[in-house]
């Protein structure tokens, strides 16, 4: 089976979405300070390149699934920014309804499976995914998000055994930033290496680093590419860096100024527009238009919030149980 290739389209695309994924975070952590967001809010500066390498590397039939740090993938799914905003403010023209908030952004349409708010709870839901692609007789795969903390919990060795012993289309992503809430890897584990847990199993595995989006394109395509055929699922642990806090309530003092500036200097937007330039793919000009383009959506996106109404007070029992007439959520 064929590759994904790497074109300028992909080039400019990654540059135009991973600043729409960053201007978006650091509007929605300027409104938090606003109070205008509230509850929990966990935002991805930094980790975009993840996100948008797997975006080129997949189709969008292909369902993904994360933890509550959901708002990237959300928006590389095709979610509109308005729908996103409007949920990180609780209205009802939301993504969920205005229900689920900043860790519970959903969408049947895009095949964005939700953020989950419990640590750990999307790994066996991703395996439940695929084992539903592969029941259903298509090549359709997942993606399931987790971060380095989620890796402790014992429903993910228990789903990568069934993943791996049922060959099922899933690709699990350990989104290694360094750090559990405030908790750093190396007072977790005795084994750095994240992506050797895998290996356990006899699942392929594999370290990527994750602060470039050509590392984790190439990586995901040959995932991609071993689910669809057959041969069952992989483990990538991606290593990558959140330049804010754990949350918005997380002034992130258990690491250094040094090691934060460290991994500014190779943040993928700024190395993916310096590859742009050198290959001769898009000038300044164009640089200018995607900025302001993506300025102008994200101010959008606030005003629609604004505008929108919460929810009814008749919504409160609805999206609980399923009906019985409801089709498959595959379908």
């Amino acid at each position: 089976m064929s590759s994904t290739p790497i074109t300028k389209e992909t080039y400019l695309e990654w540059y135009r979405s991973m600043l729409l994924m960053r201007k978006f975070e650091e509007k929605a952590g300027q409104l938090y300070g606003q109070q205008k967001i509230r509850g929990f809010c966990h935002l991805y500066i930094g980790q975009e390149a993840v996100v948008a390498g797997t975006i080129s590397a997949t189709k969008p039939e292909d369902s993904m699934i994360t933890s509550y740090r959901d708002h990237a993938q959300a928006l590389a799914k095709g979610v509109s920014a308005n729908a996103c905003m409007a949920e990180l403010y609780g209205k009802a023209t939301g993504c969920s309804k205005g229900k689920g908030g900043s860790m519970h952004f959903f969408s049947k349409e895009h095949k964005m499976m939700g953020g989950h708010g419990i640590v750990g709870g999307q790994i066996p839901l991703g395996a439940g995914i695929a084992f539903a692609e592969k029941y259903l007789g298509n090549d359709n795969v997942n993606v399931c998000y987790m971060g380095d903390g989620a890796v402790r919990q014992g429903a993910f060795n228990e789903t990568l055994n069934m993943a791996m012993l049922w060959k099922l289309p899933v690709i699990f992503v350990c989104e290694n930033n360094g750090y559990a809430m405030g908790t750093s890897v190396k007072r977790t584990t005795n084994m750095m290496d994240i992506y050797k847990m895998g290996l356990g199993f006899d699942m392929p595995s594999m370290p990527v680093d994750g602060m470039d989006v050509v590392a984790v394109h190439n990586a995901m395509d040959e995932a991609v590419q071993r689910a669809r055929a057959g041969e069952g699922p992989t483990f990538l642990e991606i290593r990558t860096y959140r330049y804010k806090g754990h949350s918005m309530s997380d002034p992130a003092k258990y690491r250094t100024k040094e090691e934060l500036e460290e991994y500014k200097g190779r943040d993928p937007l700024i190395t993916t527009k310096a590859a742009i330039l050198e290959n001769n793919y898009a000038d300044d000009t164009w640089f200018k238009e995607v900025e302001a383009e993506v300025k102008s959506i994200v101010e959008e996106s606030v005003k629609f919030a604004e505008e929108s109404p919460y929810p009814s007070d008749d919504e409160l029992y609805n999206d609980i149980y399923v009906q019985e007439d409801y089709p498959f959520i595959l379908d």
